[in-house]
């Protein structure tokens, strides 16, 4: 834990968003032999020694917890943090650790199902209700008459979900959200999945313009042309030459132009957010020349004419 708290105080205020992710084993499964920390006292223990940052969470399995209890513990890291956090809210994939834990693993309809549910009442209750309280009965998930007292710190709590589901995702993002996050696929999957979104806005009567977008990249940038070249070869001899393709399309790897270019890349496809996964822990040299010549050039690149937006963040999810 002091090795995470060192790190995130290096990143406060280089990068725009930390985020954390809410797994109980890592990712790919590897037994549950990789140490992690429990998502929400994660989060609350960030939040108490950041000050710039926004704070994430891409993003909180549903199904892990009590959606009403989970509100609750959104508005407590918001207040630990002062209005600084935005949680993402997902329907769940890992098979091996829900079953350790003691979960059940229902089908994907059904975990989207709990998922929905969930959204409805963290919204609400995280917006106050009609009247000051919360009242929902649905198949998975109900709660009675339920405050939220104190609501969140600045009065509003931005929420986000994420996935490259075709249908029920963009449909949650546009009804809920006030933000989106797909992972580790390459511009023209996003600029697809950007268009989905951009259909599930218009299909309710939303602007488009008001759900941010942003895609999560694996981290295998090295600070110089001889250490690319070492990493893209292991990455090769890891996964195999027809899977490795693949890992790479979703993935900043090169040296830090070519990491650059990429995100460039993204910007055109219409995301405001790029969002780099550190698996821990990351090479001390390529950590640096993202934080100090990606993040600035990355920061350069011009928005595309048809598309301004109000920022640009570039941000970092670690895990």
């Amino acid at each position: 834990m002091a090795e995470l708290v060192a790190l995130w105080q290096r990143l406060d205020g280089v990068v725009d968003w930390i985020s954390l992710w809410d797994h109980l084993y890592e990712a790919p499964p590897a037994g549950g032999q990789t140490p992690h920390f429990e998502a929400i006292a994660t989060l609350g223990a960030l939040a108490s020694v950041t000050e710039r940052a926004r704070l994430g969470c891409l993003m909180f399995c549903v199904p892990y917890r009590n959606p009403a209890l989970l509100a609750k513990a959104c508005v407590a890291i918001d207040h630990i943090s002062q209005g600084r956090f935005e949680p993402g809210f997902g329907a769940g994939w890992h098979a091996p650790e829900f079953r350790a834990h003691g979960y059940e693993f229902p089908d994907v309809g059904t975990r989207f199902d709990m998922l929905g549910e969930g959204l409805e009442i963290i919204s609400s209750m995280l917006s106050g209700g009609t009247d000051g309280s919360t009242t929902f009965a649905g198949d998975h998930y109900r709660v009675d008459a339920v405050t939220c007292v104190p609501g969140p710190f600045a009065g509003a709590i931005p929420l986000w979900t994420g996935g490259s589901g075709r249908t029920r995702t963009p449909e949650n993002a546009a009804k809920f959200c006030s933000g989106w996050n797909v992972p580790y696929v390459g511009p023209a999957e996003f600029r697809l999945l950007n268009d989905r979104l951009d259909a599930a806005c218009e299909a309710i009567g939303r602007d488009p313009a008001t759900l941010e977008r942003s895609v999560n990249l694996a981290f295998h940038v090295a600070a110089t042309a001889t250490a690319a070249d070492a990493e893209l070869a292991r990455i090769t001899a890891q996964w195999g030459e027809e899977i490795a393709p693949r890992v790479t399309a979703g993935a900043l790897t090169g040296t830090p132009d070519r990491a650059v270019d990429r995100i460039a890349e993204y910007r055109e496809a219409g995301a405001d957010m790029v969002n780099v996964a550190l698996r821990l822990p990351v090479d001390t040299d390529a950590l640096e020349a993202y934080l100090t010549d990606i993040v600035p050039a990355a920061r350069s690149i011009p928005w595309p004419a048809a598309a301004p937006r109000a920022r640009w963040p570039v941000t970092v999810t670690l895990t």
